[in-house]
């Protein structure tokens, strides 16, 4: 089912009068470049930096030689690529350079796994190290943080909201999310 436009897109200010005011213009235009709902990104990067542009995890640097950085929490492993289309580690303190690119690595994942809670939990836990049921439980731990970041009100509606209405959205969700 699709809302009217003017329905989803008041569901999104809705959302993002609560974002601070130098993010509100970079998420909707990474919703609309990339055909992700901004309650998405934002609560992927509530739930990966509670909103610190400048934040740094170094936490798994020794076990996977990759650290985390900004607001949407880009790992470095994605530098290489990031650097033939002119991005630098520098580039991803920005807000809307880490808006961007995050929403492009999740709609990477939505391309590799459709629009499923599979696919969010993949931005977070890409396995490279876990397998099989370790995998998929980290993955689906991921997704329910950030389903709970999403706006109450629109919870029940998620399925119909992965994506944002300017492109199909999924009936059923592949992984179940569960507290």
């Amino acid at each position: 089912m699709r809302l009217p436009l003017h329905f989803a897109g008041l569901a999104a200010l809705a959302v993002l009068a609560t974002a601070p005011t130098w993010a509100r213009a970079c998420w909707e235009e990474a919703a609309q470049r990339y055909g992700i709902s901004a309650d998405l990104l934002y609560a992927v990067a509530r739930v990966e930096s509670n909103l610190n542009a400048h934040a740094i995890n170094r936490s798994h640097l020794q076990r996977t030689g990759s650290y985390d950085i900004g607001l949407m929490q880009i790992n470095s492993g994605h530098l290489r690529t990031l650097s033939r289309h002119g991005i630098d580690e520098a580039d991803l303190f920005d807000p809307c350079t880490n808006i961007r690119v995050g929403a492009w690595l999740l709609a990477d994942s939505f391309s590799r796994r459709g629009a499923t809670w599979d696919a969010v939990g993949a931005y977070n836990a890409a396995c490279s190290q876990l397998k099989g049921k370790d995998c998929i439980e980290a993955r689906a731990q991921y997704a329910w943080r950030v389903y709970r970041q999403l706006p109450a009100q629109r919870n029940a509606q998620l399925g119909k909201h992965l994506v944002s209405t300017a492109t199909t959205v999924p009936a059923l969700m592949s992984v179940r999310v569960s507290p």
